[in-house]
């Protein structure tokens, strides 16, 4: 029995020894899908969701001033008979004007919903940015790389995502506020 209990007794040791660093290693590198993160954080859908109403409404308003401009059109056309030629140049220079004034708020109106989209969108990243930066320090990670579907990390060893684990916690830590 002492032959084999020795021998077993070193497999035995060798194989807890396996078992308790395998378990207990993980990777300084690991990742996050980006893509994920985005779509899956609250705020990202509160943010897109106000920004939504918002551009409902500037949309809304530059559809009005639309509208009554081609309300003005068919007036003028419908009038345009009875017009001596100054009234008619008057008239039609002030339908010119307005549509330029029109086109000019209408690419204004543009301008400012990209300008807001942008800014939405870096509010959430930053978030997010903010959270992993902390989350990588507080768990001892080295780096934690960003994955956005696009290639930058075609091959992960199992248990190098931490996707789950950051959108839990950024989504705790927002609803938390």
């Amino acid at each position: 029995m002492n032959k084999l209990s020795l021998p077993l007794t070193i497999v035995t040791l060798a194989f807890s020894l396996f078992t308790f660093f395998h378990v207990n290693s993980r990777s300084e590198q690991v990742y996050v899908d980006v893509n994920k993160l985005l779509e899956g954080y609250d705020r990202t859908q509160v943010e897109r969701q106000a920004f939504e109403e918002k551009t409902s409404v500037l949309k809304a308003n530059v559809d009005s001033l639309i509208a009554d401009w081609q309300l003005e059109l068919k007036t003028y056309e419908k009038e345009r008979i009875s017009l001596k030629q100054k009234e008619l140049d008057l008239r039609q220079q002030q339908l010119a004007s307005k549509q330029q004034q029109l086109n000019n708020y209408q690419q204004a109106i543009q301008q400012q919903i990209r300008e807001e989209d942008q800014k939405v969108t870096q509010t959430v990243i930053n978030d997010i940015n903010d959270f992993v930066k902390e989350y990588g320090a507080e768990n001892g990670y080295r780096i934690i790389l960003g994955a956005s579907g696009s290639g930058n990390i075609m091959y992960a060893a199992e248990g190098t995502d931490l996707t789950n684990e950051i959108l839990e916690g950024l989504n705790k830590d927002y609803n938390g506020r």
